[in-house]
């Protein structure tokens, strides 16, 4: 199909780029005015629900009418199992007037000009494409409407649509049937949506669209990737922290079997051979001379990554100042490094001729990828195709993928396609990890058994400051990590005084986005905190909480979560027959979610037999997706904060490998988890992430009931375990 049009930019895009650019203009404000107006900043960014400003004037980029009268929808946002290409399908369908059947959904290459500029993460790609998506399904149907009526000879109002089939006066014509032939399309205003009551897909639980592809194994992820006449590439990485190129001596590995080229830039060394094995034998084969920092270990780590430590922003504050003479409770909680140690590694296939590039890659990041490649082979970056695959995992992990760089430099280099991928020591050692933090909490309760004072303090390392998505200009405009800030805000608003400081502590390794960001360590040790100064005021840990919530939107939203998640549960603080509960509730990116979970101690090791979780997304385009992400974030929450943590020993990140990089297994598995679903707006939200945010305390929570110990350290360990 086409595209001739040249279209006005409409109002409604301009209102959402003036919106973000008016954001831009009160950071600056912020930093003259300081503190005030940036915790006002900071709080509007710790709730934004992003909006999606890339193109949404074109049908024709993101979808296309193939002959068998298929409708082809080119995503933006990446499917790595989050279940978005089945979200984005029911809501064209519906606009559309299509059946499910007839929409196949497939990842956008850069050569569409469907391109996302931000990426696929903070659990945005359904909530973000919820209106221009459904606005350019209804627009691309007013143009095959319109197109239809002249070839048919009948006025447009004269026609109807179902399942893909126009029809009017008696005769009828395909959608592909009057797209045939149409060389230029006249854009038209944004027709009215269809109205909730007349969705056929949006809102029921349609099956995954890419289910059967996944079940079958077809080759469909970036590890699959291929290219004829290919060659394979390794690359030598350091295995100290902080370790910088020196020289290398290539003289062994240029002699040996299948080797074609060593490629040595002022960034990396690499090796093309005709297979993988006999380039990582090359690889090995090299010796490499690096300068290194001096041996760092895990406690030396754990001292850096203290409060007090690095630059503070107050992030929150409402009421009067904390008065050191008062009497108060304090708990102290830290959380170690996390690997992502997602399923598939890090790879792609790259090839480069003359002025073009073509890249199949697993990446969130088709933008800024097709940017760097562009920049490193001095092309335009129109000249580079980012062919994205599905994703075998992302969870931030590849939000930031430089090893496409590589790969098209080894391209280049041979006149050949090159296929390289990360081993699983490389994946472990050189990954951009979920920063260590450490808390301290003080509380001071009323004489009604209540909070009157709290203060939560915390230190990280970067999340999203120094990646590649946020430049750190507004970081230092905020003064804060918009990453690492996620879930460190104090929800009790009733409380009469409140205060959250950030602290940044620079970590001599690579930090970024991990799940979630900072929601897992910092509703942890928040939401065990409160648990505590219930159990301190001899309340009910719901009620305690219940009681200190604000009257806002969001604030009858989060109570609305926490009542239905106890009320399924039928939470209660008795110990039962060896097994006791926990409460714990957080929100994050304005989707409030509350889960208890039902635990024992089984030979001396915390066993989760139950999770009752309830969250309120808004309205839920496919309900089974949305519990099936609750479900992963619970086990994926439970591995972190159960068994997961990576180890600084003699300058090494360590482990390298599953296994010794402990993760939760299926027979650690809740037997149950009980999704309930709240809708308490009328528009999609966050689901990827919200529901890591409660489970870490939630199952503290619960150990705590059993046994009398305050557990305040990720892993959770039971204090009498070898």
């Amino acid at each position: 199909m086409a595209d001739k049009s040249k279209k006005k930019v409409s109002r409604r895009k301009f209102l959402v780029r003036g919106g973000l650019g008016t954001i831009g203009v009160v950071a600056i404000g912020a930093y003259i005015f300081r503190n005030p107006i940036r915790r006002q900043i900071l709080g509007m960014v710790n709730s934004l629900e992003a909006p999606y400003t890339d193109n949404t004037d074109k049908p024709m980029v993101w979808f296309e009418v193939t002959s068998d009268n298929t409708i082809l929808l080119h995503s933006p946002k990446m499917e790595m199992g989050q279940g978005t290409f089945t979200g984005i399908a029911q809501m064209a369908a519906d606009e559309l007037s299509v059946t499910m059947n007839q929409i196949k959904v497939v990842h956008a290459a850069s050569s569409t000009g469907n391109v996302d500029s931000f990426a696929t993460g903070g659990s945005t790609s359904i909530s973000g494409l919820w209106k221009p998506l459904r606005e350019l399904a209804a627009m691309l149907r007013v143009m095959l409407l319109k197109e239809a009526a002249l070839k048919l000879n009948v006025g447009v109002d004269e026609l109807s649509v179902a399942d893909g089939i126009i029809s009017g006066n008696g005769k009828t014509l395909t959608y592909a049937q009057a797209a045939e032939g149409v060389e230029q399309w006249e854009v038209p205003d944004v027709p009215v949506l269809k109205d909730k009551k007349d969705y056929k897909y949006i809102g029921q639980p349609i099956t995954r669209v890419d289910l059967e592809a996944k079940v079958y194994g077809d080759p469909i992820f970036g590890m699959d990737a291929d290219m004829p006449g290919m060659l394979y590439g390794a690359v030598v990485r350091p295995t100290k922290i902080g370790a910088t190129f020196v020289s290398a001596d290539t003289s062994e590995a240029e002699n040996m079997p299948g080797v074609i080229k060593i490629i040595i830039e002022d960034d990396f060394v690499g090796v093309v051979a005709n297979s993988m094995i006999e380039a990582e034998h090359a690889k090995n084969a090299i010796k490499v001379t690096w300068n290194s920092i001096e041996d760092l270990d895990t406690t030396a780590i754990t001292e850096m990554m203290t409060v007090g430590n690095g630059n503070s922003t107050i992030i929150q504050q409402n009421g009067a100042a904390f008065d050191e003479d008062d009497e108060f409770e304090t708990l102290e909680f830290r959380s170690p490094i996390g690997a992502h140690a997602q399923i598939e590694p890090n790879g792609v296939v790259a090839s480069v001729e003359a002025d073009n590039a073509i890249i199949k890659i697993s990446t969130q990041v088709v933008s800024l990828t097709r940017k760097e490649v562009a920049k490193r082979l001095g092309i335009d970056t129109e000249q580079v195709n980012i062919v994205p695959t599905y994703l075998g995992g992302g969870f931030g992990r590849r939000l930031h993928t430089p090893h496409a760089v590589q790969a098209a430099v080894m391209s280049k280099a041979v006149g050949k396609p090159v296929k390289y991928f990360f081993s699983r020591k490389e994946e472990f050692q050189h990954d951009m990890f979920r920063p260590p933090t450490h808390h301290i909490i003080k509380g001071k309760l009323n004489a009604d058994g209540f909070l009157d004072t709290l203060e939560h303090e915390f230190v990280s390392g970067d999340v999203a400051t120094d990646s590649a998505l946020v430049p750190n200009v507004l970081t230092n405009f905020l003064g804060a990590d918009v990453g690492a800030i996620r879930g460190g805000f104090i929800q009790y608003t009733a409380i009469p005084n409140f205060k959250s400081v950030y602290w940044h502590v620079e970590l001599p390794f690579a930090t970024s986005w991990w799940r979630s960001l900072g929601l897992l360590a910092n509703t942890f040790a928040m939401e065990s905190f409160i648990d505590e100064m219930a159990l301190k005021g001899n309340k009910n840990a719901v009620d305690f909480r219940l009681q200190q919530i604000g009257e806002q939107d969001i604030d009858v939203r989060l109570k609305n979560v926490i009542k239905a998640a106890a009320e399924k549960a039928k939470y209660s603080e008795e110990v039962v027959e060896g097994r006791a509960m926990g409460f714990a509730a957080s929100i994050d990116a304005n989707t409030p979610c509350a889960q208890v979970a039902e635990v024992s101690i089984v030979d001396n090791e915390i066993k989760v037999h139950k999770v009752t979780v309830a969250m309120d997304p808004g309205l839920a385009v496919n309900p089974d997706q949305i519990r099936a992400q609750c479900e992963g974030c619970v086990i994926m929450g439970m591995s972190a904060v159960l068994y997961e943590q990576m180890f600084v020993e003699n300058g090494e990140l360590t482990p390298t490998i599953y296994g010794p990089y402990q993760m939760a297994l299926m027979k650690n598995a809740p037997k149950e988890i009980d999704v309930i679903l709240l809708q308490g707006k009328d528009t999609p939200g966050a689901v990827g992430e919200p529901p890591l945010g409660p489970i870490g305390a939630a199952i503290a929570n619960a150990v705590r009931r059993l046994t009398g110990e305050r557990l305040t350290q990720l892993p959770l360990k039971l204090s009498t375990e070898s």
